[in-house]
Order: structure tokens, then C-alpha cells, then sequence
């Protein structure tokens, strides 16, 4: 396949029905990035991270960073995907300890994803939001794959929530919710599912606290997030590097003054996650979700 081919898949959201349909097109891209690349440019201030750049057939464009220790190549990804589905398929029995089998999860679920996005970088500059928005719908649909293949059901939707006032049912209110798990016709777990925490963090406190609010209820409400790292430009225009998208300080105040989340869950965790008050005991990486806590949660 050529890079056109390549980035006419990526989209139309026809071609990844399931997760075989998403592991089939990241083993395209790999084969594809593994020959074609005009260049590896290495981050400059987190060499970890690399930027992809296209041939001439894709106007020489520069990917989104991409995370050296987290991304399989072509080689490494054909046999870690057929672990990942293994391994989803027989989550309940998995080792916690096996810190192999997590790193799978963490790591094909990233490769998957960034090899949707870096395909949608080929697209025309004026596209960008175009490109932006199928990754992020692709992304949503993609999480919701994986937690129906661990054996929980789960959907998106609006959520009509009714408004009483002295003891009288006034009227709804709508709530779209990226992912939404049920059991026995009962709410258990709200989630939000993004590529990034950029411009979202703040609504996704707030929504916890209303809904929660006006229902009168405790319903877990969790965060779900591919990576918060974003391309930036150095003084010298040829050189590059990131930028991180996280606002600690707005998830600590809102942890503290409004509510806490039930969870957040990173692929890409940043370092001061792992390190810092508040933030490491309220994020952890994706494989925790599936092999422990959603399990608790439901």
C-alpha cells in the first residue's frame, strides 16, 4: 500500500468495525513506516519521542511525537498482537504481577492508536481538524472495542436525566457520554474517552459533579487517555520537540475543591503523574483499568 491508500483507510471509520479491523491496519502502516519514512526527526528536549516524516507522495508532513518506548515497530508488533488479543480475551486470569502482559496492553493499544493518527497527518494541511476529529472518534471507538472484548458491555450515548423539584419530576436533561457501562439496566460506570486532556480536563470534573448532583447519586465516573504531548517548534525551525498538555494544577484544585475522578488512565503517562501528590494516586496506566479496577468499579 502507498501513503494515500494508507490515509483513504484511515478515513473512513467502514474499516474498523473491530478490533482485528484496527490491529489489520496498524500492521499495514508499520509495513508501510518500516520502508517509506523521508526521516526519524528525534525530539529535542525528550529524545524518546519521534516524528515521523513523509516522502514527496506526502508532501514531506511531520507527524504528532511519537513515543519511542511505547511504539512497537513492524517486527515487534506482529507477535504482540496476537498476545493482545490473548491476553484481553483472558483478563480475568491474568497475573497482576505479569508486567509483560501490561506492557502489551499499554503499548499495542498505543501502537494502534498513534498508527491511526500518524496515518491521518498525511492528510492536506487544511485538514488538520478533519484528521483531528476522525482520530478522536476512531480513539472512542476503539477503547469501547476493547472493554467489550474483556467481556463488560459497553456503549455511548445520551443519558436523559431527569430534574425533580419538591418531590416532582420538572424535566430532563441530556448528557453525551463517550462511554457508558450498565448492568442490569443499572449506570454503573461514565466515562470520557479523548486522545488528549487538552481543553477537556475542566468539563469532565464538572460533569461528574452535576450529574451526580442531579441524580442524587454516586455513579464512578473515569477518565481515558491515549497520551498529553504535543508537537513544538524550537528556535531553529528544523529542529523539534513537545510540549506537554497536562494542567496539573487544574486536576489537583478540582481533585480537591470539587470531586475527585474514579480513575484515569493514561497509555502515555507523563513522568510527573507518576511522581507527584494527588496526581499518582488518582492516574495510573490503561492495563490497570482493564485487569483491575474496572472490574471493582462494576
Amino acid at each position: 500500500m502507498n501513503l494515500k491508500q494508507i490515509v483513504n483507510k484511515a478515513k473512513d471509520k467502514n474499516n474498523f468495525v473491530d478490533l482485528k479491523a484496527y490491529i489489520r491496519f496498524c500492521g499495514e502502516y508499520l509495513n508501510y513506516i518500516n520502508e517509506n519514512l523521508q526521516a526519524i526527526i528525534v525530539s529535542q528536549n525528550e529524545n524518546h519521542y519521534h516524528f515521523f516524516q513523509y516522502k514527496k507522495e506526502g508532501d514531506f508532513q511531520i507527524t504528532r511525537p511519537i513515543n519511542s518506548n511505547l511504539m512497537y515497530n513492524k517486527k515487534e508488533f506482529s507477535k504482540a498482537s496476537e498476545e493482545f488479543l490473548k491476553i484481553l480475551r483472558n483478563i480475568k486470569t491474568i497475573d497482576k504481577k505479569d508486567y509483560s502482559a501490561r506492557d502489551i496492553l499499554n503499548n499495542a493499544t498505543y501502537t494502534i492508536q498513534q498508527s491511526v493518527g500518524s496515518a491521518l497527518d498525511g492528510l492536506p494541511t487544511g485538514q488538520s481538524n478533519t484528521a483531528r476529529k476522525l482520530n478522536g472518534d476512531l480513539f472512542e471507538h476503539f477503547i469501547r472495542l476493547i472493554i467489550q472484548e474483556i467481556g463488560i458491555n459497553c456503549k455511548s450515548g445520551v443519558i436523559q436525566v431527569p430534574v425533580i423539584v419538591d418531590g416532582n419530576h420538572e424535566f430532563n436533561m441530556s448528557y453525551q457520554h463517550d462511554l457508558i457501562i450498565e448492568k442490569n439496566e443499572d449506570i454503573k460506570v461514565i466515562g470520557s474517552i479523548k486522545t488528549s486532556s487538552k481543553d477537556r480536563l475542566d468539563k469532565i470534573f464538572i460533569d461528574k459533579f452535576l450529574y451526580n448532583k442531579l441524580t442524587e447519586k454516586s455513579i464512578p465516573h473515569i477518565a481515558i487517555f491515549l497520551n498529553d504531548v504535543q508537537r513544538k517548534n524550537t528556535k531553529n525551525e528544523n529542529e523539534y520537540g513537545i510540549n506537554s498538555t497536562f494542567l496539573p494544577g487544574h486536576f489537583k484544585g478540582y481533585t480537591i475543591k470539587l470531586n475527585p475522578l474514579d480513575g484515569v488512565y493514561y497509555c502515555d503517562i507523563r513522568p510527573n503523574m507518576q511522581t507527584e501528590n494527588i496526581l499518582k494516586e488518582y492516574i495510573k496506566t490503561f492495563d490497570n483499568l482493564l485487569i483491575e479496577d474496572i472490574w471493582k468499579l462494576i
